[in-house]
């Protein structure tokens, strides 16, 4: 399943938030959304996970938790409109 994850504090690492994601399951990969112009880090990240399972657990508990000082939104990952 890929995951959301947005309000990101931008000082977190893939590593750092690849280890909050374990603690509920095998991750496959974490992928940062960087500004196309500046390469700077947006706050946003998409997670994939091999379980479902685990992967509606963490968005359940993680949805809303405070992680470096923000709140992070964490929700099922949908497709591009476009």
């Amino acid at each position: 399943m890929n995951i959301y994850v947005g309000n990101l504090n931008y000082k977190v690492r893939e590593s750092d938030l690849q280890k909050v994601m374990e603690d509920y399951g095998a991750v496959t990969e974490v992928k940062f959304i960087k500004d196309r112009e500046t390469g700077r880090f947006r706050g946003i990240a998409f997670v994939e996970m091999e379980d479902p399972a685990a992967a509606a657990k963490a968005i359940e508990e993680l949805d809303g938790a405070e992680y470096f000082g923000r709140n992070m939104v964490v929700k099922e990952a949908r497709p591009p409109k476009y």
